[in-house]
């Protein structure tokens, strides 16, 4: 009995000093997160926030303006009696310069060929010629316009496609429809453009020759 009540004295005797020694460890991490706290403070005495992420809003896109139903444009899908195809992609702009290519793809069943460059009439929502515009085969008159090579020959096997760019400086009427053949003197077809022309009136539209499409 008596060695029992001695072990459980000395116990008792112990846990004051576990009690000391967890308080000093307690101690030291909160000085120690102090000294750290007051170094950074020392380094930066006055931090800034982490910036805010930017939020920007999409710019509206100007609506096409709706064409006219009278209008008879080229049906997708169709090939017409040429035995060529045309089509547009959308306007490139930059500066007050716009661009849009032009396609040309022979739907027949024999080799097209074509020397020169096409031959366009922009033409509004009703399908009358846009006034004043004027088409000239080359981009010297279009300013800021990259140069455009001469014309070559190009032979179209079936399925094939050729390019040509068209360029203009930026203003206020809209082209809906564009009145194509692949060099004066041959059938016209009028397409539907994927995008509208900010042209009129009195403005110039260049043009490149026709050159094989690059796959």
């Amino acid at each position: 009995m008596i060695a029992i009540r001695r072990r459980s004295a000395q116990r008792s005797a112990r846990r004051p000093s576990r009690y000391a020694a967890l308080a000093c460890v307690l101690a030291l991490c909160a000085s120690g997160c102090g000294l750290s706290a007051e170094l950074e403070r020392e380094r930066d005495p006055d931090p800034k926030p982490p910036p805010s992420p930017i939020r920007t809003t999409p710019h509206p896109a100007t609506p096409t303006p709706e064409a006219s139903p009278t209008v008879l444009v080229q049906q997708e899908g169709e090939c017409p009696p040429s035995g060529v195809r045309f089509g547009t992609g959308l306007v490139d702009a930059a500066m007050g310069l716009r661009a849009m290519s032009l396609t040309m793809t022979n739907c027949g069943d024999r080799p097209y060929k074509v020397n020169g460059f096409p031959s366009v009439q922009v033409l509004d929502k009703t399908g009358a010629p846009l006034t004043g515009v004027r088409t000239v085969e080359g981009t010297d008159e279009v300013p800021m316009a990259p140069d455009a090579p001469g014309p070559k020959a190009v032979t179209l096997a079936p399925g094939e496609t050729a390019h040509a760019g068209l360029y203009w400086r930026m203003h206020v009427e809209k082209g809906i429809y564009l009145r194509v053949a692949p060099q004066k003197g041959r059938d016209f077809a009028t397409v539907r453009a994927e995008d509208y022309l900010d042209i009129g009136p009195e403005n110039i539209l260049g043009t490149t020759a026709w050159a094989p499409q690059e796959d």
